[in-house]
This record gives C-alpha cells, structure tokens and sequence, in this order.
C-alpha cells in the first residue's frame, strides 16, 4: 500500500504541475473541473488495480502445493 500513496503523490505533483502551466499560458490547458475529474479516474484506477492484486496475491497464496 505505501507504493499506492507514492504513485498517487506523484500523479498529485504532475497535474499540479500541468495546471501551473496551464494558468500561465490563458489559451491553453485543462479546465480545473477537468483536471480533478482526471486526477480521481487515476486515483480509481490505481486503487482498482492495488485491490485486484491483493486479492490475486491472497488467492495464490492459500493455493496449497504440497
């Protein structure tokens, strides 16, 4: 789960970024509706895809080999 939070500080600094540049530049650019609406979808995305390999690891884990 650490990974997750680092993935989503990450995806955090970019878009905070790409706005800065876009409030610089008045023509071109996101709206700010649009950028958060982008930041939740890869926040969902990501939280999806740790939750699915949680439970894939848990369900490799019980398999019993011996």
């Amino acid at each position: 789960m650490p990974a997750l939070f680092g993935y989503l500080r990450l995806a955090a600094t970019v878009l905070r970024g790409r706005l800065t540049q876009a409030r610089r530049n008045g023509e071109a650019g996101y709206t700010t509706e649009t950028v958060v609406v982008i930041a939740l979808l890869v926040a969902l995305a990501i939280a999806a895809v740790a939750i699915i390999t949680a439970k894939v690891l848990a369900k490799a884990n019980s398999i019993q080999l011996g």
